[in-house]
């Protein structure tokens, strides 16, 4: 059993005491009040502000990151390719897999302040959320809607960490964060909590993580977009 301050284990996605109940998600307690007013406004602007994502506890990151090490979820590019993860490297794999997938303990997904959202009511019939980019492009369903985040999310203490690619994370425009709340988690999310609580579970490429933390940590993990 490790030990890990509270806020450490609600950060790493070990504990869920931080989180309740919205719109059949779960988020942080804190960002409530913020994130209603944002699904308001949104609202009397015409869109019908829908989550497709919130909270994501470790155990679920893990399934989903060993899933895709051992080849059961595909592994896609920056064009949206499969990747044939045999023909890589150990390292090299970790690094496909992380273009869109946290490392588990590593989520943002976890802290319950981010979260995955669309205009339900800008999805065309018949067509299904794919939450990849040009949905969000100006001609894409949700382009008025993106351009509406975009002027508005601060408003609402809002934004989006992911608004551009870096060199880490893809740019995932759908993805936004509770600037305060987010931030104290992230107080809590160092190299060595992430260090002891990737060591402790079964985490597939473990020993090539480990090696590597580092330098993912500082990639993928405090690598956001102001």
């Amino acid at each position: 059993m490790i030990q890990l301050s509270t806020l450490a284990s609600q950060a790493s996605g070990l504990s869920t005491s931080h989180l309740i109940a919205v719109d059949n998600v779960m988020v942080h307690s804190a960002v409530q009040r913020d994130l209603c007013a944002l699904s308001k406004a949104a609202e009397r602007a015409g869109f019908t502000f829908s989550i497709a994502s919130a909270h994501r506890d470790f155990h679920r990151q893990c399934l989903i990151w060993n899933n895709k090490v051992n080849g059961v979820r595909p592994v896609l590019n920056s064009q949206n390719e499969p990747v044939d993860l045999a023909l890589l490297s150990p390292q090299a794999r970790v690094h496909a897999i992380m273009l869109y997938s946290a490392l588990p303990g590593a989520s943002r997904h976890h802290f319950g302040t981010d979260l995955d959202v669309y205009a339900r009511n800008c999805l065309p019939d018949g067509q299904q959320l794919q939450l990849e980019p040009w949905e969000y492009e100006q001609d894409g369903p949700f382009g008025e809607f993106n351009a509406w985040l975009s002027e508005h999310l601060a408003e609402f203490g809002f934004f989006r960490p992911y608004q551009r690619y870096q060199g880490g994370v893809a740019a995932e425009p759908w993805h936004i964060s509770h600037r305060r709340c987010a931030t104290q988690m992230m107080t809590a999310l160092s190299l060595q909590t992430l260090t002891t609580v990737i060591d402790a579970h079964d985490v597939a490429a473990k020993d090539t993580i480990l090696a590597m933390l580092p330098t993912l940590y500082d990639q993928y993990i405090d690598n956001i977009c102001d």
